[in-house]
């Protein structure tokens, strides 16, 4: 049995809490309503409408059938001879293409012939639609209201499904703010008030360590839509998290006097970015820095120490890589612009420097330029007993911002 009545407060608080709009939710409850009837009380070929009145809880049911004549049938359903096969159920006539007629296979439980359709109703035309009353069924038995019941959820998911959707699709490429749920394999699930993300192991800083019930803010990579409802994909290792935590920060950038040309980045270790003024009297550097670098210290702790190299950018190459390669100083630099390839001749005092650990300091130079580098010192003059590091501009962990 199925109390209606009880269901305008749910369908209130559905509204109220995840944003679905009622007649929605009615429309979903109609249609389940005509399922159950169908099941028990109708057929599956009869065209049946449901009004469900949420002031009451009382339901009326319709049964459906369209006018036509014999110039709307096929010629083999013409006369209603014979075995038919049903149409397709709907509630309006579908349209032809253009240029050709009308044409459909008659079925008794959807269609009158327009002479029948006239003794109930003298002016109807054809295509026109007639209504008539069904006998309201209170009792619909323990399978019907389960299966009205699987509808109105199935229902109620897609409608869930299409408002976050259209909340969040173009929320693509912002920072998200929400609390850890729940973490499982390494994922972390992120509570974002009427929807939850996911935020990978692989887009999560290396070494960062998540607790249930944690505020964590993360970059939205991606809104899919899958079988299993919307997954919003997060990340805080993405290079393009650190340019919106700058923008938050740096008002000239958010004004667009300053702009975040390149990014390349090694998540929970080191970046590089490139910035450029669109005025001349405003530093880039010196804007994203802040006084006494209270800016570039605060997306600093929120990247949990992750050093960050803010550099100048330049159209011209050779500035540009010389630029990228700091704090190392650059004797000289010797290009090949057919092949984007770079040699940087350095003091041997400057080749770890220009190097970095483990290759970092030439790695990120390289991504945030687009060249292939050489750190090359004095032959016979090497530090750690090297003369020559080649670096190639791997695109991994960069972003050319456009």
């Amino acid at each position: 049995m199925m109390d209606l009545k009880n269901l305008r407060s749910a369908l209130e608080q559905l509204e109220e809490e995840r944003g679905i709009p009622q007649d929605k939710i009615l429309g979903a409850i109609e249609d389940a309503l005509v399922a159950a009837y169908k099941k028990d009380y109708g057929k599956k070929t009869q065209i049946v409408r449901a009004k469900f009145d949420l002031n009451t809880g009382k339901t009326d049911f319709y049964q459906v059938k369209i006018a036509v004549d014999d110039s709307m049938l096929a010629e083999e359903a013409t006369g209603i001879t014979g075995k038919v096969k049903p149409s397709t159920e709907g509630l309006t006539l579908p349209l032809p293409a253009e240029g050709e007629a009308l044409k459909l296979k008659f079925n008794e439980d959807q269609h009158l012939l327009l002479a029948d359709a006239r003794k109930i109703k003298k002016d109807v035309q054809p295509g026109e639609e007639l209504v008539f009353p069904l006998e309201t069924k209170d009792d619909y038995g323990r399978i019907a209201a389960q299966t009205a019941k699987q509808v109105i959820i199935q229902r109620l998911r897609e409608a869930e499904k299409l408002s976050v959707l259209a909340e969040y699709a173009d929320k693509v490429g912002a920072i998200l703010n929400g609390k850890v749920q729940k973490i499982e394999r390494g994922n972390v699930f992120v509570d974002l008030g009427r929807t939850t993300g996911l935020l990978p192991y692989e887009e999560q800083i290396p070494g960062e360590h998540y607790h249930q019930g944690e505020r964590v803010r993360a970059y939205l990579a991606a809104v899919e839509e899958t079988p299993r409802g919307v997954n919003l994909r997060l990340s805080r290792a993405h290079p393009k998290f650190i340019e919106k935590l700058f923008e938050l920060e740096t008002p000239e950038i958010a004004n667009k006097l300053v702009e975040i040309k390149t990014i390349a980045r090694e998540a929970g270790s080191r970046a590089k970015i490139a910035v450029a003024s669109a005025h001349p009297n405003i530093d880039p550097v010196g804007a994203c820095v802040g006084q006494r670098g209270i800016r570039v210290n605060t997306v600093i702790n929120e990247l949990g120490g992750e050093k960050i190299d803010i550099i100048k950018w330049a159209e011209d190459p050779n500035e540009f890589i010389i630029n990228a390669l700091a704090p190392a100083k650059i004797n000289q630099l010797i290009l090949n612009e057919e092949n984007r390839e770079a040699a940087a001749l350095v003091a041997p005092d400057q080749f770890s420097l220009a190097v970095g650990k483990k290759g970092q300091n030439v790695r990120l130079a390289a991504k945030l330029t687009g060249w292939r580098i050489d750190i090359k010192s004095p032959e016979g003059e090497t530090t750690d007993g090297a003369a020559e590091f080649k670096v190639e501009p791997s695109t991994e962990g960069s972003t050319l911002i456009q």
